[in-house]
């Protein structure tokens, strides 16, 4: 990939997410309701989202016409650059519909499947953090690191549940297990937040089953770039089945136990 290239995508990324936070911040409607729901009825769409989208996917076409799109609220499209954008236009929709600041909007650019850019915006928070595959993770002029590996009884745990009930039923008694074994577990409700939260050292450690690409893709890439491991079951990359990012000395420890947990399946 090009420097070229890398400037231009990031460029495009943190724009298509700064316009998109703006009108999220700026445009809720006081009344604001549910417009749609997918998995389950807990598992809702507003009309934030799908404008959010919208203004995310024209503008990628005007800036990028001939890169593919994967978007949580529909946007599909193959493309014929090699570049493909994964985006969430509002990773965090029940804390943005209940008013809750724990939301953001994440965008990134893949090239042969490999996230290459990671943007996420989070207006409330009032931070940007950003990544380029192999330079290093910012928020701002600010450069990230994850924080050093603590003793695994010692860790501050990010984590989040799906919105199926077996799912959450499963999810519990492995946080049931786990609880008792580290400091503390914090469930934000954006798995985007908590990936860059583990970039920022706010939590030493995250895991989440049944998170879709553009959930994690850019955060995901802002946490490896920041220094942390990230990937799935053990020699698996992060998938749907299980997302774990940890520095080394934690990580190992940590996909082992919920490994041993089955936190892989409901």
């Amino acid at each position: 990939m090009s420097e070229t290239l890398k400037a231009e995508l990031l460029a495009v990324a943190l724009e298509a997410a700064d316009r998109a936070g703006t009108l999220l911040r700026n445009g809720r409607p006081a009344d604001l309701g549910v417009a749609a729901t997918k998995t389950s009825p807990i598992d809702v769409v507003t009309e934030m989202d799908i404008a959010a989208e919208k203004l995310i996917t024209e503008f990628l076409a005007e800036r990028r016409p001939r890169d593919g799109l994967l978007g949580e609220e529909g946007a599909l499209s193959e493309g014929t650059s090699g570049v493909r954008w994964v985006i969430d236009p509002l990773d965090g929709t029940v804390n943005y519909l209940y008013g809750l600041p724990s939301w953001a909007v994440s965008i990134a650019a893949e090239i042969d499947g490999e996230a290459v850019v990671g943007v996420v915006a989070a207006p409330v928070r009032g931070e940007t953090y950003r990544a380029v595959r192999g330079e290093g993770a910012f928020a701002g002029d600010r450069r990230l690191r994850c924080r050093p590996a603590p003793a695994f009884e010692q860790a501050l745990l990010g984590t989040g549940f799906g919105y199926l009930t077996t799912r959450r039923a499963a999810q519990a008694e492995v946080l049931r297990s786990l609880l008792p074994q580290v400091r503390d577990i914090r469930r934000s409700g954006s798995a985007a937040i908590d990936l860059c939260d583990v970039a920022c050292g706010r939590l030493d450690a995250y895991y989440e089953r049944g998170l879709n690409p553009w959930d994690f893709a850019a955060g995901a890439l802002i946490a490896r770039e920041a220094g942390a491991l990230t990937g799935g079951r053990p020699g698996e990359a992060a998938s749907g089945e299980l997302t774990v990012a940890a520095p080394t000395g934690l990580f190992e420890v940590l996909q082992g136990r919920l490994e041993e947990l089955g936190a892989w399946h409901d």
